[in-house]
């Protein structure tokens, strides 16, 4: 009997937990942008709120009230324009024109930040270059594949047994003893 109230708790904060997210996504504005695999582009004189975009690029001509999120792309903003949140970029680059700014933080994990004359970055900036953000982000596959091959090794080398040879001198026989 006392399995049925703990199930029943736990269905419940489950529930209360997914109820409560899609509450939480009532704050976002209709004006976000998001894709994947297409470009994004804000046109001169238009404003949206948050950008999303993975497998793509985002060139902003206008202006950009949120953050700025991008994974395997890069970021333009034209000259006189402005991302007013924080931007973040997974391999690619960012491209900020003459007069040009990012009023929040910057975060880019293997890429560049191209900045113009006047360009600025109001916030934090952590830009990690190439090579060694490319190996970040693939560190937990190449753990992955060491473990897979440690044991592999280890089970192979346990189950064929290499043959004995006695005397420990390898398959020639031993040489004549010397009188």
């Amino acid at each position: 009997m006392p399995r049925l109230p703990r199930f029943a708790v736990l269905c419940t904060l489950a529930l209360l937990s997914f109820t409560l997210s899609g509450f939480a996504m009532r704050g976002h504005d209709d004006n976000d942008r998001s894709s994947v695999g297409s470009d994004i582009t804000i046109a001169e004189g238009e404003t949206v709120s948050d950008v999303a975009c993975a497998f793509c690029s985002v060139h902003v001509h206008g202006n950009v009230t949120g953050d700025v999120a991008v994974a395997f792309g890069s970021v333009t903003v034209d000259p006189g324009h402005q991302i007013a949140g924080d931007t973040a970029i997974l391999e690619g680059d960012l491209n900020l024109g003459e007069g040009a700014a990012v009023n929040g933080d910057l975060a880019i994990l293997a890429g560049t930040d191209r900045l113009s004359e006047g360009a600025t970055v109001h916030g934090s900036r952590a830009v990690i270059p190439q090579p060694l953000g490319t190996l970040i982000l693939l560190s937990p596959l190449i753990f992955l594949i060491a473990v897979i091959w440690l044991i592999v090794y280890l089970v192979r080398r346990n189950r064929y047994r290499f043959p004995v040879y006695p005397q420990g001198q390898g398959i020639y026989p031993p040489p004549p003893p010397r009188p």
